[in-house]
């Protein structure tokens, strides 16, 4: 059986985990996965390089996303 600290050092490991993964926009790829996958079931997903590139190229079309300073 896990001790109580094992269990609430454990918590905060994975804690720190989801916010990194959301801070840097790692994540972004499972919200894709699973909004494709929900609204489109029977569509092929692509990999999560394919994903990348098409969200490279979206955002250097557009300026306003952010992806650079001038």
């Amino acid at each position: 059986m896990r001790s109580a600290l094992h269990r609430a050092a454990s918590r905060a490991v994975r804690g720190v985990r989801w916010y990194v993964r959301e801070l840097t926009d790692e994540s972004a790829y499972d919200r894709y996965v699973a909004h494709a996958r929900k609204g489109h079931p029977d569509a092929a997903v692509p990999s999560r390089r394919e994903f990348e590139r098409m969200r490279t190229d979206r955002q250097e079309e557009d300026p306003r996303q952010g992806f650079r300073c001038c």
